[in-house]
């Protein structure tokens, strides 16, 4: 993808996220044994995520061309730009969910893959922003600017000479921020008490999606034409990030109050507690 082959013809990108994806896996792997998953349903973890990475990278492709198509009018398979890594967002969430209910199913363990479908949200909501982490500082060693390739050591070259205010360094910026948010969720996962559990999943995709709609304001994004005139492309992302965000939120909070009341309408007055203590005593 992009112009210095380290080994095996893998340039710095590439090697910067197969380390990212593989330490996601262990990850998941690691979160999923903290919240009580079975053998089986560790496996489908792994194997669901597997499935999710390889058909990522195929959908991100032709996610990529039908985009540009509906901007340029022009269909190109093969083209890679900013908006390939969130075409293998999209593909591989769908993979995920397709095997994890599938193959749980055929596994006769339905009813523990629905139960811990929530964890799974939180797990994947540590999990992903570390991987993408990991590709932000492959494409800012690797020399990638604005979806263009530059010589190799770009990134670190603009950054030396030119300082922190440059284009390109934007790159390591997000990398950071990525690597920060993942420590705060992931502190959150092991840390937080029961009772006081919210998901994950929200708040990765509001803060990303916050950081990502205002840092395109500090560059020029020259990457071809939008579907939404007023917005660049990844700025349409971080908003649909953001809804997607608020909404699943506002879904979990709606059923959370909504066992809260069932739970009570169940629980016995206090006349009823007092009339069955009488029983008791007598």
């Amino acid at each position: 993808m992009y112009p210095y082959q380290v080994i095996f013809g893998m340039g710095f990108y590439e090697i910067f996220l197969t380390v990212g994806l593989l330490a996601a896996l262990l990850l998941a792997d690691r979160m999923g044994i903290k919240r009580g998953f079975s053998v089986k349903l560790q496996k489908l973890v792994i194997i669901s995520a597997v499935t999710a990475i390889l058909l990522g990278f195929i959908g991100a492709i032709l996610f990529q061309a039908f985009y540009d198509f509906l901007g340029t009018g022009t269909f190109q398979i093969g083209k890679t730009t900013g908006m390939t890594f969130y075409g293998g967002f999209i593909f591989g969430v769908l993979a995920f969910l397709g095997v994890w209910f599938g193959l749980g199913k055929l596994w006769k363990i339905t009813d523990e893959v629905q139960t811990k479908t929530a964890d799974m949200a939180d797990i994947a909501a540590v999990a992903v922003p570390m991987a993408h982490a990991f590709g932000r500082l492959g494409c800012f060693f690797a020399g990638c600017c604005h979806g263009r390739e530059t010589d190799a050591w770009y990134g670190v070259k603009m950054l030396t000479e030119t300082g922190w205010k440059t284009v390109v360094p934007l790159q390591l910026y997000e990398a950071i921020v990525l690597f920060m948010l993942t420590g705060v969720l992931m502190w959150l996962f092991f840390k937080r008490a029961e009772s006081k559990r919210i998901p994950l999943l929200p708040i990765y995709g509001i803060a990303y999606g916050i950081w990502r709609f205002c840092i395109e304001y500090a560059r020029d994004d020259d990457r071809g034409a939008t579907v939404v005139s007023f917005l660049s492309p990844s700025q349409l992302v971080a908003v649909v990030l953001i809804v997607v965000g608020i909404g699943y939120f506002a879904l979990w909070y709606r059923n959370r109050k909504r066992k809260q009341d069932l739970i009570a309408e169940d629980a016995p007055t206090e006349t009823e507690q007092q009339t069955e203590e009488i029983k008791e005593k007598s």
